[in-house]
């Protein structure tokens, strides 16, 4: 075989190698990019948000629960407290119901419901990377919490028991703190979802 016949064929196998190589490398790249970003979206960055989301459950949990304590140890079988003349007072009121008194019929179906909620939350936070999203899930938590407590454990029976509320509005159903926390936490993620605030951290755009 001549040098011209070599020459050509190295080249050639060079060439080939090189081709190799090439695409390797953009398929890596192509799988890099597909967890950072690409047409899935940026990948979340930082930690996840667990730690911040337990923390606002806590509270909200911690706080309907010394508030209970306190209305069924000094304010059950008592007159209410005025607290702004008529217009706000603190009255102890049972409720077999969902939140405001809805739904007395089905304590045992809002206590699965509750039940859910805890779940559903506790499956998001294995994704959740955003810090307004872990407020707005830990106040469902804590309230979720807050009221499934009161159905295992107080009277009639477990998972019929009745809610403690007291916070007593002029014109307005009777509520309590958990009650508070879950609204606010709804509220807080619909305005999310608006702006489009994933629970990853991500932002999309519809």
């Amino acid at each position: 075989m001549t040098e011209v016949e070599r020459s050509g064929e190295q080249p050639g196998e060079a060439q080939t190698e090189t081709e190799t190589v090439d695409t390797a490398a953009g398929r890596g790249a192509a799988e890099a990019g597909g967890g950072s970003g690409g047409d899935g979206g940026p990948a979340p960055r930082g930690r996840r948000r667990t730690v911040e989301l337990a923390i606002v459950a806590a509270v909200a949990y911690a706080l309907d629960l010394v508030t209970k304590i306190l209305v069924v140890e000094k304010l059950e079988g008592h007159d209410p407290i005025e607290v702004i003349g008529t217009w706000l007072r603190f009255q102890a009121v049972r409720n077999p119901g969902a939140a405001f008194g809805i739904g007395e019929a089905l304590t045992i179906v809002f206590t699965v419901i509750a039940a859910a909620v805890i779940v559903v939350i506790a499956r998001i936070a294995r994704k959740l990377y955003s810090t307004p999203w872990a407020i707005a899930l830990g106040l469902l938590l804590g309230g979720a919490l807050g009221n499934l407590t009161d159905r295992v454990f107080r009277s009639p029976g477990v998972f019929q028991g009745h809610v403690v509320d007291f916070i007593a509005p002029a014109h307005f159903a009777v509520f309590n703190l958990a009650d508070s926390a879950i609204v606010c936490g709804g509220v807080l993620i619909v305005l999310l979802s608006f702006r489009g605030l994933d629970p990853d951290g991500t932002v999309h755009k519809d």
